[in-house]
Order: C-alpha cells, then structure tokens, then sequence
C-alpha cells in the first residue's frame, strides 16, 4: 500500500512539474513576443520626416509619407514579430520582424545595410554599374546577391526565385512595380533621399534597422554621426565669412538645380556658406536656365559638381561643355567643388555619412577649421 501511494504520490509531482514547466515556457514565449514589440518602440525619430510609428496592441503600425509633401500618398503597414498569432487589421499590409531577406532599388537603400554591417539580407539589387562595396560585389559574383533588372523592366523571374520577405522601393521615380505586387512580396517604400536634412536621410538607418531587428545598433550609429555632425556644424556657427556657393549643371540646355529648403541647401549653411538659391521656397529640384544661373552665381565663390565624368575632370574639360562657364568667378578662381561618382561612392555610402561630407565642404569654405581633414567625397578640383 505504501508503494501504491508512493507511486502516485511520484506521478503527481511529475505532472505538477510539467504543468509549471509548460506554464514558465509559454510565459517565456509571450514575453519574447513583448519584447520584440518593445524593441520596435525604441526607436525615437528626430530629423526623418517620412516615416513614424504607432504602438498597437501586439503590434506596430510603420507609416510613411513623401517628406516633401509633393505626394500625399500615405503608406502603412502593420509590423508583427515573426512567427506570432496577432490580429491585425485587414486592410494593413503585414511585414514580419524581424526582415531575413530583401531587395534594395537604389544605392541610398543599400548604404543603410552597408552601413549596419547587413549586406548578407541583402539578396538582390538592381544595378552593379557603379558597386563599390567590395563585399556586396563578391556576393553578386557568388550568386548571394541577384540582379533583377531595372525599375520598368523587372525579371519577375528572378524577384520570384529569389523570394525576399520585401522590397524596397522608390515609388516617386520610374516605377513599374504593378506587375511585381501581384508576385505577392510586400513592397515597402524608402523615402530617404526625399528628406531635407542631411541628419534626416541619414536617420533612415532606423527605419531599415527596424525591419531588420537591428535597432539598437542602428541607434549607436545614428547617435554617432549626429554627435559628429553637430559637433562640426557647431565649429562653424559663429564665423564672419560666409561664402556664396552655388551647384549644377546645363545638361540639354537646362540647369538642374535644387530649391532652398533642400538637403544640398541644408548642408552648405550647416558648413557655413550661403547657397544661391536660399530664398527660393522650393524642397526639389529646380529647373533654370543658364541666364537666370549666371545673373545669381556669376559672382559666387564656389560652384559645386557631382558627376560621372569619364576620364580626368579638369577645368579645361568643365570648359569644353560650355564655353561661358568660364565667366563664372568661381571657374576662374579655381573654386570648383568636385565630386566624380565614378570613382567615389556617393550613392552607396555618402547618404549614411553626413558628417563625412560636412567635414569635406567645412575644409573647402573654411580651411583653418578643419586643416587635418582628408576629403573624402569632394575637394577642390584642382587642374
């Protein structure tokens, strides 16, 4: 009788035991699920003006909207931890957290992977033309990384095979992305090069640090390169000499150009000069021609140029375009401020390092501040 009791006695601590077990792993799982919600609201937007978040129950809803306010198209998504039952809303787009694997469409969009040390999510992109990353080519060259053509012409095929949990896209530039939502990828848009401060584009590493469950690390980042660029914008705060510069081109007998509240216009008054056009009202790209140029920049101190000049840029060269370039003042002092894309990053990496190019244009405008400094994506062009 003893045994008996014994024996039953055994079977029922061993089922009180399971009992409390099984209570303390679901108590487990629910809180892994609560702390990956947690871990989404931990991230605190200040500069981005195109995307935010809201805390639901279970859940996070991700918007995103034009931060220039040229389309008013809002964008929402409902972000769910992987592998968890939530209830979401049926008109929200679902995207599981944390993102395995995604597409980049433009260069802006990988320089927040580079950026986080995240290159191996990415699994295709759409050009290699100017792929400076040495590490994103060798997995292009292995297959880890796959082409899939361009925005308009996209191999379906490929985007299929491929498989990604989403796709980055710029839904403002060419598009001809309606044959790929019927493949059935979320299609996430990455606003970032619409932002009108260069801490605001660079802040989208949040963004794409939230969807890859990276978000304390794209936190130290970003608190690094603000920390950084505040402390050189402070560097030229109080100087008396602020000189005129202006930027562009003609290409088919237009200057392209950017308005006043822009991110190009933003960053030359955090280096301490005045763009040209600082008054124009204007976020995007202006269209001028060279007479309206030359009457507001003919006197400038410096002009400005990104392009991807085939061979050695050199004044003589900037000449040859266009012969009146060489009234400009700032052509014949040698002001020119050059970057070739050629050969430097400047998609892939420069919009994840605005602290980088202040440090450069600081050098330029006001050299005894920063006289140590290497330039990295523009100097003067000297020939």
């Amino acid at each position: 009788m003893n045994v008996v009791r014994f024996f039953y006695l055994l079977c029922f601590c061993s089922v009180l035991f399971c009992c409390k077990s099984t209570s303390r792993k679901q108590s487990s799982g629910e809180q892994t699920v609560k702390e990956k919600v947690d871990t989404v609201s931990r991230i605190h937007i200040k500069y981005a003006k195109g995307f935010w978040l809201e805390e639901r129950e279970g859940y996070v809803v991700l918007n995103i909207k034009d931060p220039q306010e040229s389309s008013h198209t809002h964008y929402q998504y409902a972000l769910v931890p992987r592998g968890s039952t939530v209830q979401t809303p049926k008109d929200l787009p679902v995207v599981a957290l944390p993102v395995r694997s995604a597409i980049c469409m433009t260069s802006l969009q990988l320089s927040n992977f580079i950026k986080l040390g995240a290159m191996d999510r990415v699994v295709g992109i759409t050009s290699t033309r100017f792929l400076f990353n040495k590490d994103m080519q060798r997995q292009v060259d292995e297959g880890l990384t796959r082409r899939i053509g361009i925005e308009g012409n996209f191999d379906n095929e490929v985007i299929m095979s491929i498989n990604p949990d989403l796709m980055l896209i710029s839904p403002f530039k060419r598009g001809g992305y309606d044959a790929v939502k019927d493949i059935g990828i979320p299609l996430v848009p990455h606003l970032g090069y619409k932002e009108m401060t260069p801490l605001g584009q660079a802040e989208w590493i949040k963004f794409v640090g939230l969807l890859l469950g990276m978000e304390d690390v794209a936190n130290r980042e970003f608190d690094r390169i603000e920390q950084r660029y505040n402390s050189l914008k402070a560097m030229v705060g109080e100087v008396k000499y602020r000189p005129v510069v202006f930027s562009g081109e003609l290409r088919g007998g237009v200057w392209y150009a950017v308005g006043g509240k822009s991110f190009l216009a933003q960053l030359f008054h955090d280096a301490g000069a005045d763009y040209f056009l600082k008054d124009d009202p204007r976020s995007g790209g202006v269209t001028l021609d060279f007479e309206t140029v030359y009457n507001q920049a003919e006197s400038a101190d410096y002009w400005r140029i990104a392009n991807s000049f085939a061979g050695e840029y050199c004044y003589e060269a900037l000449k040859a375009q266009d012969e009146r370039y060489a009234d400009f003042k700032a052509f014949k002092e040698k002001h020119v401020v050059y970057c070739n894309m050629r050969e430097k990053p400047f998609y892939e990496s420069m919009p994840a390092e605005p602290e980088v190019v202040l440090a450069d244009m600081i050098r330029v405008f006001h050299p005894e501040i920063l006289p140590d400094h290497e330039p990295v994506y523009y100097d003067i062009l000297k020939k």
